[in-house]
């Protein structure tokens, strides 16, 4: 097992936005392919950002890497994601509202 956490800063004037965006788009299209989501949450930093994180468990990395494939292969999906950006005026300007996206791959110590 494998647990992938992907963090996102962002603009508190994007998160409701984006949290719809998660739940309605991003979301179904990870379940539908068999990725599991762990949970995801958010907190307001003290500078006024949103920290914005989910963890994800796949059986494998390549198990991840064969839902991932899926995922950017799935047209509908992928034009979801590009009206969602064009209502922001297309990804670039997205940047204005995203500080900061990363993931990694962490190991449980639970046995």
């Amino acid at each position: 097992m494998i647990y992938r956490r992907k963090m996102y800063r962002v603009s508190p004037r994007i998160i409701d936005d984006f949290n719809v965006h998660f739940n309605q788009t991003l979301l179904p299209t990870q379940l539908k392919y068999g990725s599991r989501l762990v949970g995801r949450w958010m907190k307001e930093e003290a500078d006024g950002e949103v920290e914005v994180f989910a963890i994800w468990e796949y059986d494998s990395f390549e198990e991840y890497e064969r839902i991932e494939s899926l995922v950017r292969g799935d047209a509908a999906h992928v034009k979801r994601v590009q009206d969602w950006y064009g209502k922001w005026g297309g990804r670039e300007n997205l940047k204005e509202h995203f500080y900061h996206i990363d993931q990694d791959f962490i190991d449980s110590t639970v046995t």
